[in-house]
């Protein structure tokens, strides 16, 4: 054997070794053997697909290698030199004058198992660059948790650089936490990281999916969507263009997205979890110890994030044989443990920045742990230490930013945690704290969240021409305020509320539920008002208030008849409304009691409505002096008039309401007057093309459409679609049709509304069916049944019946 170099003018890494273990006259089994390193580690390093292995893995080869001190350098140098990254042109600017930015996380150099993921990648890369689609390609990397996804999406980040000069954007989704990321917010930081002021930003998600979809139009750039919750996260932030790359990591399979490639990601086997292993704590010592490495690597499951925490373990106990930590790790009961004890080293990194704040930040610092949700704003900072004003709040939130003890939130204006430094702030407000002022700062800032939530509420009540319009607040100013800070603030309003019931202060609540009621719908979710109006039903019950308990019981008998599908409950509610409001003497409740017993009696066809109920609604509104509800109980009038079959009757009422809901009642118009006239039209709309008037219908269609997505009325806008694709169908318009029924459906998945979405899938694939398409309408049958597991056993069961039914007869 000598140690002359191999021949020829090799300058790449993979030549280099390859030369060298010929020279010794050696299979690449027999190196693998006497270094340590994996058969496959080393196969890759020869074919190029590992270009850079770390330090640790040259030298064990070295020694096997007989190198010289030279050659050894010569090789180091030869691999650092494939790590370089190559760095991306200066991105282009866009309409808005500035690129897709976004900071990827840092890079491994150790990365191992994941070469045929990373491959295909590479060949996803290859289809955008080669022009040979029309839309961008999304990638889902899936597995459970530890396998990598975010290393392996990080690490094609980072190597797809050139092929996306327009920037790579890394978006956090928290789908696993307690408090995932809202579509809305991710597409507020894709909208602002693509240059857009936060005052030009929609307030609909649609519409900021729309935005973000034409500014990446002609783009070439990657985003990564990290640790997605579910389907519903997802798609409306699939807004890349023909040009764009997206990778979305998560736990989940993500069944429901089509036309994405799939990256499932398992385990390692043997060779790569030997190899990462050997990579962190050393490949001699792993090598002098096989046999405990081999039961070391599968005491961890063969998982990286296990084994990374295992080889740090060792590489910071040098002087530990392996089977000490394989002694650990055979104890079941201690595995979890000795797996996880780095978080103590991330406890006392947050020690050191904790100790550098100044006394009011750590105060600060700590009581932010206080707020129910991720994030919170500047208002709640000073709420929590009763600052003077903002500014000096701000300050310090400043100081926690600038001490990375916080981090900016995708909201403009609003600061998050990281989650173990929440957990550490918890821990330092028990040390530090007495129980009594904690509950005091806690008790403060509730407080403060459902007074600000209630005011912000009132922006949203009609101008009936009878009650006072809201009075502006120097926090909002105008709806459009008052409606982003409830949407940014909802999951911490809602939470105040809670425990503002719970300690027994029932006036807040009530005013609050109240002062939701119009608000509830454009905003929030079914589960997000039924909680806000049975918590004012029982703070109603509480103080004895008969009035009150008819007003929250009529909401909720709403929220069950409109947003739950639980119209036999709604009918139950609402009679409850209406003995209470009796009992109170008032008559706009009784009045709006009937309303809602109607409303919920037309969602069940077992029910019977009695039609004196609208005439004994709209005497009681007028005898209330109460023109809106009138307006209401007379358009229910109207729809019932329709449903049986009394069209020319029910079109001159509709014409009445239309009227009404669209003339200025004293003041400026709000959101709810601009929905309210938009639900009259849909209803109106309805009647008219019984009559016929199919275009007059889909005229009225299209303005509530408008009226629905300017305010984000997401329940409004699905209504909306599902009613226009019906009347293209009828008009033998099929394409257009099965396009807004599919709009429909989506909006309604979004808002959880699963009953009018199996409606939806029933009417698309009756036009697919016409449309001459079967196998896609017999997918839509499918897909209906397959919703109704989606609902309660007994509701569910029944509905698919019924359905199948239908589905049989069509």
């Amino acid at each position: 054997m000598t140690n002359a170099a191999p021949r020829g003018a090799a300058t790449t890494f993979k030549a280099l070794l390859k030369g060298y273990r010929v020279r010794a006259n050696l299979t690449q089994e027999e190196l693998a053997e006497g270094s340590g390193v994996s058969v496959r580690a080393i196969s890759d390093m020869e074919r190029g697909v590992a270009k850079s292995p770390q330090r640790r893995t040259i030298e064990a080869l070295a020694a096997s290698l007989s190198l010289t001190d030279e050659e050894l350098t010569t090789l180091q140098k030869v691999a650092r030199q494939g790590r370089a990254r190559p760095v991306a042109a200066p991105a282009p600017t866009g309409i808005y004058g500035s690129p897709l930015i976004g900071v990827l996380p840092t890079d491994v150099d150790d990365l191992t198992g994941r070469e045929r993921d990373l491959d295909a990648l590479r060949a996803l890369s290859a289809d955008l660059r080669g022009g040979r689609r029309r839309s961008g390609r999304v990638a889902i990397l899936s597995g459970p948790p530890g396998t990598g996804k975010t290393t392996l999406a990080v690490r094609a980040a980072h190597d797809l650089a050139e092929d996306f000069p327009d920037g790579r954007l890394f978006l956090k989704l928290r789908g696993m936490s307690a408090e995932p990321a809202t579509a809305a917010d991710v597409l507020h930081l894709i909208l602002r990281s693509l240059g857009v002021d936060a005052v030009r930003i929609p307030a609909d998600p649609e519409d900021r999916s729309s935005l973000c979809r034409s500014l990446l139009r002609d783009r070439a750039a990657l985003i990564v969507l990290d640790d997605a919750a579910d389907e519903a996260q997802i798609r409306p932030l699939l807004v890349g263009g023909p040009r764009c790359l997206t990778l979305i990591t998560g736990r989940q399979m993500l069944v429901g997205l089509e036309g994405a490639s799939r990256l499932p990601l398992d385990v390692f086997d043997e060779d790569d979890a030997l190899a990462l292993l050997s990579s962190i704590a050393g490949a001699c010592r792993v090598a002098r110890e096989r046999q405990a490495a081999l039961e070391l690597v599968e005491l961890c499951g063969r998982l990286p994030l296990a084994l990374r925490i295992a080889g740090n373990r060792l590489a910071s106990r040098p002087t530990w044989p392996l089977t000490r930590l394989v002694d650990q790790l055979r104890d079941r009961s201690r595995r979890l443990t000795t797996l996880t004890a780095g978080d103590l080293d991330m406890r006392s990194v947050f020690e050191l920045s904790y100790r550098q704040l100044s006394p009011n930040a750590a105060t600060v610092f700590r009581r932010l742990s206080l707020v129910p949700a991720a994030d919170f704003s500047v208002g709640a900072a000073m709420t929590l230490v009763e600052a003077a004003d903002e500014d000096d709040a701000a300050v310090f939130l400043e100081e926690l930013a600038d001490a990375s003890l916080l981090q900016t939130s995708p909201e403009n204006g609003r600061y998050q945690f990281h989650d173990l430094l929440r957990v550490f702030a918890t821990e330092r407000l028990a040390r530090e704290e007495a129980p009594e002022v904690v509950e005091a700062a806690e008790n403060r800032l509730a407080s403060w969240l459902v007074r600000t939530a209630t005011a912000a509420g009132r922006y949203f009540h009609p101008t009936d021409g009878v009650s006072p319009l809201p009075v502006a607040t120097p926090s909002f100013g105008d709806h459009a305020r008052a409606g982003r800070w409830l949407e940014a603030e909802l999951k911490n309003w809602l939470a105040a509320v809670k425990s503002v019931a719970a300690r027994g202060d029932h006036r807040p609540v009530l005013d609050l539920a109240e002062s939701m009621h119009w608000y509830s719908e454009i905003g929030g979710t079914a589960s997000t008002w039924y909680a806000v109006f049975a918590l004012a039903v029982d703070s109603a019950v509480a103080i004895g208030s008969k009035r009150d308990e008819s007003v929250h019981l009529n909401y909720l008998a709403w929220v069950q008849a409109s947003l739950g599908d639980q119209a036999e409950e709604s009918v139950k509610t609402a009679r409850r409304a209406w003995d209470a409001a009796e009992e109170a003497g008032d008559r706009r409740e009784q009045g709006w009691a009937r309303v809602y017993l109607t409303s919920a009696q037309d969602r069940d066809t077992s029910l019977t409505t009695s039609p004196e109920l609208f005439d004994e609604a709209a005497r009681l509104f007028e005898e209330a002096g109460y023109p809106l509800g009138v307006h209401v109980a007379r358009t229910m009038r109207a729809s019932y008039w329709h449903r049986n079959g009394r069209f020319d009757d029910a079109a001159a009422e509709f014409d009445a309401c239309v009227r009404y809901f669209a003339q200025e009642h004293g003041g400026s118009r709000t959101p709810v007057d601009d929905t309210n006239y938009a639900y009259v039209l849909l209803r109106s709309a309805r009647n008219l093309a019984a009559l016929d008037s199919i275009d007059r219908a889909l005229s009225h269609c299209e303005t509530a459409l408008d009226l629905f997505r300017r305010h984000g009325a997401g329940m409004g806008q699905a209504r909306a679609l599902q009613e226009s694709g019906k009347f293209l169908r009828r008009q033998g318009e099929h394409a257009n049709a099965h396009r807004r029924l599919t709009e429909a459906e989506e909006v309604y998945e979004r808002i959880g509304l699963t009953q009018a979405q199996i409606d939806t899938v029933c009417d698309r694939a009756a036009v697919a069916e016409e449309m001459g398409d079967p196998a896609s309408a017999r997918e839509d049958r499918e897909r209906a049944l397959g919703l109704c597991d989606r609902l309660g056993r007994s509701e569910g069961g029944k509905l698919r019946e019924k359905l199948a039914d239908r589905l049989n007869a069509s």
